[in-house]
């Protein structure tokens, strides 16, 4: 016998401080300069903790934010590391053990948002990388085919 139960979810509705005019779309201009056909992932670079950060890949498929130990200890942070042991699952189920975790100021085209980082010791090809949480805080919206991320401000949409 199956027994069903019924779930209802609700939601508060989130205010804003602005209402960005037009929306956020990508066309042919935004594509100019790019060799096409391509398959290349969306990397980009930004400002953490004042520091220029390379090699920061744009991930909408991962539910976390990560970050390299290295890169952390070369913006000399290390002492702000909460301990928080955590696995993360890879897409092929490779297990990585977390450090901790830390919440940094990230500075992208202006705009400044703190987003919290898993520590991860281990070796990846980024030094860090932005999953849904920061890509849904900032509100952007990131194309892989245009190479870019667009997102609203009061001042309008910031193109990266």
């Amino acid at each position: 016998m199956l027994k069903r139960t019924k779930v209802s979810i609700t939601r508060e509705k989130g205010t804003r401080d602005y209402v960005p005019e037009g929306t956020v779309s990508f066309n042919d201009e935004d594509v100019e300069g790019i060799v096409q056909p391509h398959n290349n992932a969306l990397v980009i670079s930004v400002f953490i903790n004042k520091s220029r950060v390379n090699r920061v890949l744009i991930d909408p498929g991962s539910s976390a934010n990560i970050i390299r130990l290295r890169v952390v200890e070369q913006l000399g942070l290390q002492d702000q590391i909460m301990p928080a042991v955590r696995v993360l699952n890879g897409f092929n189920m490779a297990c990585e053990t977390t450090k901790g975790e830390i919440t940094l100021p990230v500075n992208t085209a202006g705009t400044v948002q703190k987003a919290k980082f898993y520590v991860i010791k281990g070796d990846m090809r980024y030094n860090a990388m932005f999953g849904r949480p920061w890509i849904y805080d900032m509100r952007e919206v990131p194309s892989t085919l245009h190479q870019a991320l667009k997102f609203p401000t009061p001042g309008g949409i910031k193109t990266v």
